[in-house]
Parts: C-alpha cells; sequence; structure tokens
C-alpha cells in the first residue's frame, strides 16, 4: 500500500533538514503551512438542483515571495493530499530559484461528471469564496489535474470583479486573456530538458535510450512528442483507457493524431495492446511516471527494470521504494525539478502580465531551458556537497533557500505560531543567523541566543 503523501513529503523534508542540520525549531516553522483553508462550494447544477463540493486552499509558505501551486479537480483531493502538494511546491520553486513560496488547492470532485457550466458555477464559488486571500502579490493558482485553461479564464473573470481586472492573478491562462506561449507544453518540455540533462551527466543520450511513459496526458504527451523528436525510442505508453507496447518504438506522431481524434489508446494499431498495470515493470532505459503519485512503492519497486526514473508526477515513488531502488543503483531524478517545467513557464507568464509585455515563444522556450539547466547544476553541487541522491540533493538545495529567505526576513519563535508573522509572546528569543561558509563543507548556521 502507497505511504500517504503528507507523510513521505514529510519524511523527505525531514531527511534534507537533518542533511542541513537545521534548528529544531526552525525546521517546525518552515514545515508548518502559513495558512490552510477549506471551504464548502454550493452550487446549482443544471436540474436546478444544488450540489456542494468541499474546496481546499493550502498556502504553505511565502518567505521567498508570493505563494505559487495549482488547482486540481479530483474525487481523491482531501486535506493531507494538498498539504503535501503545498509543502512540495515551496521546495520546487525555491529549486527552481523562483521568487515564489509554495500552495496548492484542490475540490473533491469528478470533473467529467459534471457539464462546462456546472464547472463554471463549481469554479466560480469556489473563487469568491478564495478570493480575499488569493492574487498577484499573495498567491497566484495554476492548472492542475482535472483542470486547464479555461478553468483559469474562470477564476481570472470571477477574480476581477472583486478586484479589477488582474491579469497576473492566475497562470495558465488562454492566449487571448494574457497567458503565455509555451506554457501549454511547458511541463513536459521541462521533462525533457531534464531528462537530457540526467543522461547526459551519465555519459548517455535521449537517442541511445529506450523510454516507457506512465500516463499519456498534456505531460506525458508532450514529453513523449520531444523526446521522439531528439531520437528517443518510446516503447511504451499508458492512460486511463490503456497500455500500447511496441519494442520497435511508437510513432508519437501518429499516436498524437490518433489521440487527438479522441480515440482510445488501446485502439492504436501502432502497437500491441497491455496490461497498463504492467507498464512500470517494462524493460526500458528511461521510466516516466506522468500520473497519480504513489504508483511505485516497497512491494512493486524490486520489479522495475529501468535504469533511470524521471518523476514527471508528483511524488510518484514513496520513501520506501525510493531506498530499494537507490540500493540497485536506479537514478531518480525527483520531481521537485523534473516536472518544474509548468511552474517555471507559469513565473514567465507572471511576469509578463506584470511588465504588460509578452514575450516571443522562443524566448519562452530558451529561458525554460536556461532555469532547467542551472537548476539541475545546483542539485548536482548540493548532491557532491553532502554526497546524497539527487532526491536529498533537491530537497536540501530548496528547503536550505526558504529557510535563509526565512532567517533573513527576521525569523523569531518560541511561544509565536512561526513562520512568517508569530506573535512575540515571551522574553527570550532565539534568532538564527545564517552563514555562508565558503568550504567544501557547504552550508553551515551559527546560533546567536538574546
Amino acid at each position: 500500500m502507497s505511504m500517504n503523501a503528507l507523510t513521505a513529503t514529510t519524511r523527505n523534508f525531514r531527511y534534507a533538514s537533518r542533511l542541513l542540520g537545521l534548528d529544531a525549531k526552525l525546521e517546525t516553522s518552515l514545515l508548518l503551512p502559513f495558512r490552510e483553508i477549506k471551504v464548502e462550494c454550493t452550487f446549482p447544477k443544471d436540474d436546478g438542483s444544488l450540489k456542494s463540493h468541499v474546496g481546499f486552499r493550502v498556502q504553505h509558505d511565502n518567505a521567498r515571495g508570493p505563494m505559487k501551486g495549482g488547482i486540481r479537480y479530483h474525487h481523491k483531493v482531501d486535506i493531507d493530499e494538498v498539504k503535501a502538494l503545498a509543502q512540495l511546491m515551496s521546495w520546487k520553486t525555491a529549486v527552481m530559484n523562483l521568487p515564489y513560496g509554495g500552495a496548492k488547492g484542490g475540490i473533491d470532485c469528478t470533473p467529467n461528471e459534471l457539464s462546462k457550466s456546472e464547472l463554471e458555477r463549481l469554479t466560480r464559488v469556489f473563487t469568491q469564496k478564495l478570493h480575499d486571500v488569493i492574487g498577484t502579490n499573495l498567491d497566484v493558482p495554476a492548472p492542475d489535474m482535472g483542470t486547464n485553461s479555461q478553468t483559469m479564464a474562470w477564476i481570472l473573470d470571477e477574480y476581477s470583479k472583486f478586484h479589477g481586472y488582474s491579469p497576473a492573478c492566475v497562470t495558465g491562462k488562454p492566449l487571448e486573456l494574457g497567458g503565455s506561449l509555451g506554457r501549454e507544453s511547458a511541463t513536459g518540455h521541462g521533462v525533457a530538458i531534464s531528462t537530457e540533462a540526467l543522461l547526459n551527466d551519465h555519459g548517455k543520450s535521449i537517442k541511445d535510450s529506450t523510454f516507457v511513459i506512465q500516463g499519456y496526458g498534456n505531460v506525458g504527451s508532450w514529453a513523449a512528442k520531444m523526446i521522439y523528436e531528439k531520437g528517443g525510442k518510446i516503447v511504451a505508453v499508458s492512460d486511463v483507457t490503456g497500455a500500447v507496447k511496441n519494442p520497435n518504438g511508437i510513432n508519437i506522431l501518429e499516436l498524437s493524431l490518433h489521440r487527438g481524434k479522441g480515440r482510445k489508446l488501446s485502439d492504436f494499431n501502432g502497437g500491441e495492446t497491455m496490461d497498463p498495470n504492467d507498464l512500470l515493470f517494462q524493460e526500458c532505459d528511461v521510466l516516466i511516471p506522468c500520473a497519480l503519485g504513489g504508483v511505485i512503492d516497497s512491494y512493486n519497486a524490486g520489479d522495475v527494470k529501468a535504469k533511470f526514473i524521471i518523476e514527471a508526477a508528483n511524488h510518484p515513488t514513496d520513501p520506501e521504494a525510493d531506498e530499494i531502488l537507490y540500493k540497485r543503483g536506479v537514478v531518480i531524478l525527483p520531481d521537485i525539478y523534473a516536472n518544474a517545467g509548468g511552474v517555471t513557464v507559469s513565473y514567465f507568464e507572471w511576469v509578463q502580465n506584470i511588465q504588460g509585455f509578452m514575450w516571443e515563444e522562443e524566448a519562452v522556450n530558451r529561458n525554460l531551458h536556461k532555469y532547467m539547466k542551472q537548476a539541475f547544476n545546483d542539485i548536482k553541487a548540493m548532491c557532491h556537497t553532502h554526497n546524497c541522491s539527487l532526491r536529498m540533493g533537491a530537497f536540501a538545495l530548496g528547503l536550505e533557500r526558504v529557510a535563509r529567505a526565512t532567517v533573513l526576513r527576521g525569523w523569531e519563535c518560541n511561544g509565536g505560531e512561526g513562520g512568517n508573522g508569530g506573535k512575540k509572546e515571551g522574553h527570550q528569543w532565539l534568532r538564527l543567523r545564517w552563514m555562508v561558509k565558503k568550504k567544501d563543507e557547504g552550508l553551515g548556521m551559527e546560533f546567536v541566543y538574546y
């Protein structure tokens, strides 16, 4: 059974905290969310009856800038999942060195059971409940599982009714409403860039490697397209309708045309149908899970045959599975880096909206490549400093940057709420001064008591 996402994420956080040697009180402050919001979203259905769904928004940290994170519509959305994803966003934006904190939201609904007009009414009610605590300089939502650019357009319109036209209040919008060129493909594009960086670091290349992609949605399809264009051989893919394999390589252009006509993946004649449950265990060089979290756990990790795993999904590998695979020599590129292309181009969109000046797609893609490559180099440097895995290197990098920003802003504890804006209770205070030591051992902390 897969570990709870919040438990798994917190475990990785604590490992990284120990690696950095953070003070226990600062660690607790960084772990606790800034704000948790739970709202009841009641709206009229097309038949006139009332329907209600629970919505969540967890704002984890804002030490480095406005909080940032997607909104997902899925029937399994719950507060623990949203808290885990919000925390991951804090470390992800820091890993990419974006001036953001982390947040996440969701509604426990099944989108395909609602009409377009019902989805619009649900989204507008959700926005009405949140509009005072989101916005350009507070918390900037984006699309996620079950939502898209149309959803963001509704949020923008509803938010603007209260605050005036505010295109930078949300990203992932349609181009006509201030969206960015390259945003739709951004996460998949980032996956392809990060995959190439990892393979090159190991003396390999995309064109000499075989790939298996689980989840042929927006992220998986764009990643597959870009890997295919670079000469990679994709031997198996899956989505919610089924799975197809072809040891000689699947023609991704033909598959995209097939899926673009609304046809099922399982009906594609460019390969042999297979059980989607077996996809993770196919022979390949690189496995790219792009679907739900927790798909690789301690029970099936031993059956994974890939040499590299690129985590395009959020939290696809449990910590126990991570340890098993690490001991087997499987190299895992963690989600807080591998799927960060989306939030990076969301940042570019936010910047364009604030400036009132839109970029050409070539500029978006060029800057995405620059940010992804720099982040990979930063992670590798952290791995070298602490002699750790890529996951711990990425977590340590993100955590170190958030911790530094928190301390520089005047972090205080001992009776307060912790984090940003703790109340001054009691007479003794612990202040931590972050000291950057220009030595091989990397970063250290100096504790100063008053």
